[in-house]
């Protein structure tokens, strides 16, 4: 295993290239098993998720060929075949496989998903709305089996407004027959995506990134070529990053729309942001002023670069208050901050940031993905070297990170973990 290596205080300067959107690319690559023809989808991110869900069209019997951040998949061939352990495990979204498995099959056997350990993410919404279209669910041994005679639209009222089960309700009811309408969607981009990859293989699908979506049924599916959007969280973090080390960074491949929220508060802050289409040039001013966030569901602060986020107002100028409305165990990271001298303290679900705090190198921990990317942010602005552990979770999320942050001008490096140091690391 290997660990993050970060030596803190060099200027970022430069261009970088944001890559296809990670939560577009875990259900675009599952959405493909809809059709009856080649997928070809452009733009993939080279991140490990990716690949394991490739792995996984591959064992169902699609044949899946890459070049370079293309990918061709051909479902001709593939069969409901079950999936309840081994890869299918290691990350959230293979429960993608459960609403496109259904809506081509009618049957889908898969085990429960893995992914970052950031508190519950139950998946009762996912399977409310499959039993709605008609689905008999049952959880046997840690698998979800759904089976169904056939599918019918319906009408569905999501209680709380989730992204995976949007999507995965969207994949099984493009096939089904009559109208479904989801009421309380999400409404983010990633969902907009999807729909437009769909609806080019000829689904019916309106409202797309409103919260309320109607699916006209339809027979068949056909193959088509789709370009991902790029990575708003990706992005968002680079921005953060030219926030806190930054002398003049431009980000490129980024929709600035996808990231209000984000750039309102960092010109709150005192960060000069320039917009272009698809392009963002930030110019950090010397001296940050501290700003209170609140996550929220999209269009609100995502709750994503929260973590990121927290690490910057560590730089600014009084007190910052940062609510997660989202996930309450998204405060892993503070203790990790805190040994790098950062003024933080939890209260509830809200962490209070003391700045303008001058933070220290030490050896930290990354406890999920966007836990990683904060450890990154603040070693970035440290004094010394910042020694981070857990770099798999980064790497779920984060292409080529280490490459985009040295052109940059980051001092950053990889080196393998002593066994003495896996030990520890296994035991922690």
């Amino acid at each position: 295993m290997q660990k993050l290596m970060v030596q803190g205080g060099t200027p970022l300067n430069g261009k970088v290239r944001i890559g296809g959107a990670k939560n577009s690319a875990v259900a675009l690559l599952p959405a493909a098993i809809l059709a009856d023809s080649k997928v070809i989808i452009e733009g993939l991110p080279k991140i490990s998720d990716v690949g394991v869900l490739g792995d996984l069209l591959e064992e169902i019997g699609g044949e899946v060929k890459w070049n370079g951040q293309t990918v061709h998949i051909d479902p001709t061939h593939m069969t409901p075949m079950p999936l309840p352990n081994g890869k299918v495990k290691k990350l959230r979204a293979s429960y993608y496989f459960m609403g496109a498995m259904l809506g081509r099959f009618k049957q889908a056997v898969i085990g429960l998903p893995g992914g970052c350990h950031i508190g519950p993410r139950p998946i009762d919404q996912h399977i409310k709305g499959f039993e709605a279209l008609g689905a008999k669910v049952t959880n046997e041994q840690g698998a979800i089996y759904l089976r169904a005679d056939e599918l019918r639209g319906a009408r569905i009222y999501l209680d709380v407004v989730s992204v995976g089960a949007t999507i995965n309700i969207m994949l099984a009811a493009v096939k089904a027959k009559g109208k479904t309408i989801i009421e309380n969607a999400a409404r983010e981009p990633e969902i907009i995506d999807v729909a437009t990859l769909l609806t080019s293989m000829g689904a019916k699908i309106k409202g797309a990134g409103t919260d309320v979506i109607r699916i006209e049924g339809v027979e068949e599916l056909t193959g088509c070529m789709h370009t991902i959007i790029p990575d708003r969280i990706e992005a968002g973090t680079y921005v953060i990053m030219a926030a806190a080390q930054g002398e003049k960074v431009l980000i490129d491949n980024v929709i600035p729309q996808h990231l209000e929220p984000l750039l309102a508060k960092l010109r709150e802050m005192g960060v000069g942001i320039e917009e272009g289409e698809e392009q963002l040039l930030i110019t950090p001013s010397k001296q940050l002023e501290s700003v209170d966030i609140k996550t929220l569901v999209h269009p609100g602060f995502p709750t994503d670069l929260q973590q990121p986020f927290t690490s910057l107002l560590t730089k600014a100028n009084g007190t910052g208050v940062v609510t997660d409305t989202i996930y309450q165990a998204r405060f892993k990271h503070i203790d990790e901050l805190r040994r790098m001298n950062a003024k933080i303290k939890v209260e509830g679900s809200s962490a209070i940031v003391s700045g303008a705090a001058q933070l220290e190198g030490a050896k930290v921990k990354a406890s999920d993905l966007r836990a990683g990317a904060a450890l990154i942010v603040a070693g970035l602005m440290a004094d010394g070297v910042t020694e981070i552990t857990g770099v798999d979770h980064i790497d779920r999320g984060y292409e080529q990170l280490t490459e985009k942050l040295s052109n940059l001008g980051a001092v950053i490096w990889r080196e393998e973990m002593t066994e003495n140091e896996l030990e520890q690391f296994q035991n922690s």
